[in-house]
């Protein structure tokens, strides 16, 4: 028997540019896990919108389908998860026009990107993701981005003066 599945957004989430997202997947076993992701296309211009990411993660197309690969090596096969939830801030910079551009920003996300996966880390928040990141940490950007994750992962308030001066550069 089928059953009724519900998918409720903001309209917000279908702007492009550069965002942080954070999927929380509880598997069948009940198990939880994180994954830190970021829009901003390497190869182009482009910075999606977290809603176009959604349906890619968890697609067939292996060049875009990170989080499957990410379940999958866990042993977990997405069908079978008891519930996805996506949480997203952004856009925290505007697509640019040109790759030129959009390098500087990318980089900049990179930095956030890497930074919010080590504090969920370091909290405690069980992560799927590994990230390496070369680029200097956005201390604007980092406030700004902590703040609105916080909100759904408390436990990033006890992120010590010392795991953040870590965060400094990655």
């Amino acid at each position: 028997m089928s059953q009724l599945q519900t998918v409720r957004f903001s309209g917000a989430l279908l702007l492009r540019g550069f965002w942080l997202y954070v999927w929380e997947i509880e598997t069948v076993k009940k198990d939880r896990w994180l994954y830190v992701g970021r829009t901003g296309d390497r190869s182009s211009p482009n910075a999606q919108s977290p809603f176009t990411r959604l349906g890619q993660h968890l697609g067939s197309n292996k060049h875009a389908n990170a989080l499957r690969r990410h379940l999958a090596k866990i042993g977990v096969d997405p069908d079978t998860c008891r519930s996805f939830e996506l949480s997203a801030t952004g856009p925290i910079l505007p697509e640019a026009a040109t790759m030129d551009d959009h390098r500087p920003m990318r980089n900049k996300m990179a930095a956030l990107e890497y930074a919010l996966r080590n504090a969920l880390h370091s909290a405690g928040y069980p992560v799927l993701n590994e990230l390496h990141c070369l680029q200097q940490l956005d201390e604007a950007l980092w406030k700004d981005v902590l703040e609105a994750f916080v909100v759904r992962f408390p436990k990033l308030k006890t992120v010590g003066t010392e795991a953040r001066d870590e965060l400094q550069t990655c």
